[in-house]
């Protein structure tokens, strides 16, 4: 028995020494390293070609056949099938990016992917991970301080003209970029409109609401005067003048059984009785509305019943109170912020302290589309309305995705005020910076500044190529011009030359470069710690 569990005990033993062997194997973390990097750095190059006024758009489809053409990186990443996990994070990284910043978010792809190339070679000469990673980190906060102390000039956010080249250089890598003088100015009034511009740190973009209408052109676009509304007027008059208002939360309509109940009717007289108390109930609620003294009603959608019905649609249409129904549950807070009232719940709160007043509201005509809007508030709220037009759904939709970028830049300049160069300036400045570091520094931290330094210069590198530019001469001559003290040489993609970019009005705030740098810095050193992918079970 004893010589009979003797290679039991040796084949335990050799399974033990065998899985120790896997623990050991020094060459499956930079395997699974080098796997995240193809990954991220396929799905930068994917996107790359449309950085830029000269960027390409890009086609794309979903399951349904619906077609998308865009150029922003946020919008093409959101929409594309990515399996590998690396390559989520990258996904991530953009929205992050568009949360934070709402510009830049093709840049922010673009600058990690060279990042993480240039990581790439730090690996190949033996340098561990964690070094390279805390090195980048360094290199990426040395540049955050340069441009907050150096390069970024600082804002007077009342300085209209600055503001609006800021919203006209996101708009102009746009398919709309033929419209940037229109949409620049809308964005800038649209945000200026719901802030104090001298106490305000930050602009919440749920106050200002974008309705798109099919029908026109983007030169058609404009910022309403009061509320507008998406429902057309299902009963009553098309227009009131010194409407009172209220917002209603309950149904005009027959109340349900709370469970399913057939209840079954022998003869007409019972028929009857049923149809006359619904008749009751029904202008019960009708006459307490009217009587109230609004004349406006909104109702709000509902899920368990019909919100109004024919005979209530009839009794409503009687007494000449105008009405929309259908309206959604996620812009009822912005209805009552607009119009200073409070959404009521249930019939016995509908009373004259909780109706809103206005000077007008009526039914308009936009391109076959039936709008409501109302003007003239008595207590209105920083709210604003955009209507934007467009000839088809294509067009229509990147027109609404570029103002929201426009908006999103409006609102980085009140959250950090302060502006620099565009095309490419700041990021070979950087660079010429980081490079002079390096040659100050020892040790790893060197290698980095220097890797982190050759990186920057992708974006440049990139306009350069999406422009038909000569890359390599474009990049080293600008390099050239910040060596001798030109902060402001960038690439200006119209002239197709290199110019002093601030004053050919190409300016962006600093807060997009500062956090696209911190951003892709932080992707990158995530990335870099990774040294196995586990499955779970579940």
């Amino acid at each position: 028995m004893a010589p009979a569990a003797t290679p039991a005990k040796a084949k335990m033993g050799g399974g033990g020494e065998g899985s120790n062997k896997v623990f050991q194997d020094r060459r499956k973390p930079a395997e699974i390293r080098s796997s995240n990097m193809i990954a991220a750095k396929a799905v930068a190059d994917a996107i790359r070609t449309s950085l830029g006024p000269r960027g390409m758009d890009k086609m794309i489809q979903d399951g349904k056949g619906e077609v998308t053409i865009t150029n922003d990186g946020a919008t093409i990443l959101k929409q594309m099938n990515v399996i590998h996990p690396a390559a989520k994070m990258l996904v991530e990284l953009s929205k992050a990016q568009d949360t934070e910043a709402g510009d830049g978010t093709t840049s922010v792809v673009v600058l990690a992917g060279a990042i993480l190339e240039a990581a790439e070679k730090l690996l190949q000469k033996g340098i561990h991970p964690t070094q390279i990673a805390e090195g980048f980190r360094s290199a990426g906060l040395a540049c955050q301080e340069i441009v907050r102390k150096e390069l970024a000039t600082p804002l007077d956010i009342n300085d209209i003209p600055m503001v609006i080249k800021c919203a006209s250089t996101s708009l102009n890598s746009k398919v709309v970029s033929q419209q940037s003088s229109l949409l620049a100015p809308i964005a800038q009034e649209a945000v200026f409109r719901v802030i104090d511009p001298e106490n305000d740190t930050n602009v919440d973009l749920k106050d200002i609401k974008v309705s798109t209408v099919l029908g026109g052109t983007v030169e058609d676009t404009e910022l309403m005067e009061g509320l507008l509304l998406r429902q057309r007027v299902c009963a009553g008059p098309k227009k009131i003048e010194k409407a009172k208002i209220g917002l209603i939360q309950f149904c005009i309509s027959p109340p349900k059984t709370d469970m399913d109940m057939n209840i079954i009717i022998n003869d007409y007289t019972q028929m009857d009785r049923v149809l006359k108390e619904e008749r009751n109930y029904i202008l019960n609620i009708v006459k307490k509305i009217k009587a109230s003294g609004c004349n406006v009603l909104l109702i709000q959608k509902s899920i368990l019943r019909d919100a109004l019905n024919d005979l209530s649609q009839h009794f409503l249409d009687k007494l000449k109170i105008l009405t929309i129904r259908d309206v959604e549950r996620e812009d009822v807070e912005f209805i009552c912020k607009s119009l200073g009232c409070r959404p009521i719940a249930s019939l016995d709160h509908f009373t004259a302290e909780n109706l809103a007043t206005a000077d007008l509201v009526e039914e308009f005509s936009a391109s076959g589309t039936k709008l409501v809007k109302i003007n003239g508030s008595s207590n209105p709220g920083r709210t604003v309305s955009i209507l934007v037009r467009g000839s088809n759904k294509l067009v229509l939709h990147e027109a609404e995705r570029s103002l929201h970028d426009a908006l999103c830049v409006v609102r980085c300049l009140v959250k950090e005020r302060g502006v620099i160069a565009g095309g490419g300036a700041p990021e070979i400045e950087l660079s010429v910076r980081l490079f002079q570091k390096a040659l100050e520094l020892t040790g790893i931290d060197a290698y980095c500044y220097k890797a982190f330094a050759e990186a920057l210069e992708v974006i440049p590198m990139t306009l350069a190529e999406n422009a038909g530019m000569p890359a390599i001469n474009t990049v080293t001559q600008l390099r050239k011009l910040h060596a001798d003290g030109n902060k402001s040489a960038g690439l200006n993609i119209k002239k197709g030359a290199i110019a002093n970019i601030m004053d050919d009005n190409v300016v962006q705030p600093s807060l997009v470069t500062i956090s696209a740098i911190n951003l892709a810095t932080e992707f990158v050193a995530a990335i870099l710690k990774i040294d196995d992918i586990v499955n779970t079970v579940r």
